[in-house]
């Protein structure tokens, strides 16, 4: 009986694999091990099987690609860049009751400009970086910029998972106005459109003219809802309220397209856009007393006219391991920009591919030989920094606004003037290199284990929201976990209080159990996780989230087992034993 079972399946898949051909080309459907695995494997977390990985090159295409796989029955994992780190977009292991279908929607890469630029309308593949390069010479912005985008990542990775960034006012990627398939109760494909465009009736016609940014000004709502989360900046000054100011689970923000970490088929979403900054004037600060910062924070956000651009926190430590294991990073991005680096990062990954499987070469060769290079640049951080580096533990990169400057520097010499601590104001070079030093902290600790693969086991990163009134900001770990770790790197958006801790854990420690005995000391702080990441195979969402998913996806057939929730077919539970 399973043997005929499994044959059945194997046709059954066979025949779908044929479809999906017909449909997208057979260059574009890949079902070899080796040519699928880029798409089975997460950027930094989990990897599984997938009988085909499917690339549409239009929303027809991808309309007809789900109708096909919700007839076969299979499990269709939506997928853009793949750039997350917790394997939110990628299959996980081989524990699926279904065949799964990974639809890679990178090929399509619109954007359309409404509004003369107010906002855009993006396409499934389109990324922070080509939309921010798009926005530019008319002087606006995109939600995110620098971060994400150096690495590709789309514009729908951001939406979907509640991404939220650096910059302090504009709150977690959030829109109310989507283009989706959604899977029905009684397992029916069907469109939805609230876009807030009209585009027609019938479900092709309306993807079409979505591509094409046919969009008349009579067709377009202006009311139809929020393309970003406008209450943020309110929000975030409450610094006496008792919960984080952005995190994954937060329903307020999870509304169809916005938050749905797969659980939907995107086609389009509409999204504000911001006016970029002129001339924004940074300080940087430094101090050995965390209080000291906390009042800085607390002031700033319940005083101030004018909300900063941006806060960034790094701590020594995060600073030293980034001036090393991060150079190359900063040093390429100065060079040439973020415009060619996506690119770099493909090529980097697919020459690792490849080396590994030569197999002669040593594991992490790109990162070992990069690590190499580095040595041979020249000193890339300015000598304040450095300076501010020997003298002060704790770091904070504050920019303001031109209009919002004189604000900032008549605090910061009176609160200065009594606190330990002292702060300077960055030439506009300086600022620059010191946002590229804090962003080139993230990649860190990844080059810090690739390189040293002998003394390391693994990262545990977290992705943490402490909430709003809480002055006892940083962490204190217990000896018999602080032995466990190499090395420490705290680095965040100290403003939203949302911190990212990378702990690279020392050789023969088990990287799982120690985060699992490290997430109730975060519990017991009223702390939120993740921040600003899909909860995706590594943490598990909470009921009311789970509510959610099993709301936009009744049968369960996009992206099961997400927030540790079962794979299976309608929501059955899992079996035990």
């Amino acid at each position: 009986m399973l043997k005929a079972a499994q044959d059945m399946s194997s046709t059954a898949g066979a025949q779908l694999v044929t479809e999906l051909q017909q449909i997208v080309g057979h260059h574009h459907v890949l079902t070899e091990d080796g040519a699928t695995l880029p798409y089975r494997r997460g950027f930094r977390f989990g990897e599984g099987r997938a009988l085909a990985v499917v690339m549409p090159g239009s929303l027809v295409e991808q309309w007809r690609v789900l109708q096909a796989c919700v007839k076969a029955g299979v499990i269709v994992i939506m997928q853009a860049a793949n750039t997350g780190l917790t394997g939110g977009s990628t299959p996980d292991g081989n524990t699926y009751d279904r065949d799964v279908v990974i639809v890679h929607s990178m090929r399509m890469r619109t954007i359309h400009l409404i509004g003369e630029g107010r906002q855009v309308v993006c396409l499934p593949g389109a990324t922070l970086d080509q939309l921010e390069n798009m926005l530019r010479p008319i002087g606006r912005e995109p939600h995110s910029v620098i971060g994400s985008s150096c690495i590709g990542a789309s514009v729908f990775g951001g939406v979907s998972n509640n991404s939220g960034g650096a910059l302090v006012r504009r709150g977690p990627a959030y829109t109310d106005m989507a283009l989706f398939a959604q899977v029905s109760d009684k397992g029916e494909l069907q469109l939805v459109n609230h876009l807030g465009i009209e585009l027609g009736s019938d479900p092709e016609e309306i993807l079409k003219r979505a591509e094409e940014g046919n969009f008349p000004e009579a067709s377009i709502n202006w009311n139809a809802g929020r393309g970003h989360d406008d209450d943020y900046a309110r929000h975030v000054r409450d610094v006496n309220a008792d919960t984080p100011a952005r995190y994954n689970a937060d329903l307020r923000r999870l509304h169809e397209g916005a938050g749905c970490a797969g659980k939907l088929g995107l086609f389009a979403v509409r999204l504000d856009t911001f006016e970029a900054e002129k001339d924004p004037v940074v300080f940087y600060i430094g101090t050995n007393q965390t209080d000291v910062l906390e009042d800085v924070r607390r002031h700033i956000l319940s005083s101030f006219a004018e909300l900063p651009i941006a806060g960034e926190y790094l701590h020594r430590d995060a600073f030293n391991i980034a001036e090393k294991y991060g150079k190359d990073t900063f040093v390429i991005i100065r060079m040439i920009g973020t415009k060619r680096l996506p690119a770099m990062f493909a090529m980097k990954n697919a020459f690792d591919r490849l080396a590994d499987r030569i197999g002669f070469l040593p594991k992490h060769f790109s990162d070992r030989f990069m690590q190499f290079m580095s040595h041979f640049f020249p000193q890339h951080l300015p000598a304040r920094m450095r300076d501010y580096r020997d003298r002060f533990e704790h770091h904070l990169m504050l920019k303001v606004s031109a209009s919002g400057a004189q604000e900032a520097r008549d605090f910061l010499k009176s609160h200065f003037a009594t606190h330990e601590g002292e702060f300077f104001e960055c030439t506009p070079d300086e600022g620059a290199k010191a946002f590229l030093h804090r962003f080139a902290a993230a990649g860190a600790a990844v080059r810090y284990r690739n390189v040293h693969t002998d003394t390391t086991e693994n990262i545990v990163a977290l992705d943490v929201a402490l909430r709003r009134n809480d002055q006892d900001w940083f962490e204190v770990l217990p000896k018999d976990i602080d032995d466990e770790i190499i090395v420490k790197l705290y680095y965040g958006h100290f403003l939203c209080h949302v911190m990212h801790q990378d702990y690279v854990v020392r050789k023969g420690y088990d990287c799982m159990a120690l985060e699992h005995r490290m997430l109730p000391l975060l519990d017991r702080r009223g702390a939120r996780y993740p921040a600003e990441h899909n909860f995706g195979h590594l943490y598990a969402a909470p009921d009311d989230v789970l509510a959610h998913y099993r709301q936009l996806d009744p049968c369960n057939c996009f992206n099961p087992g997400i927030g540790q929730a079962t794979k299976r077919r309608n929501w059955v539970a899992e079996s035990v034993g």
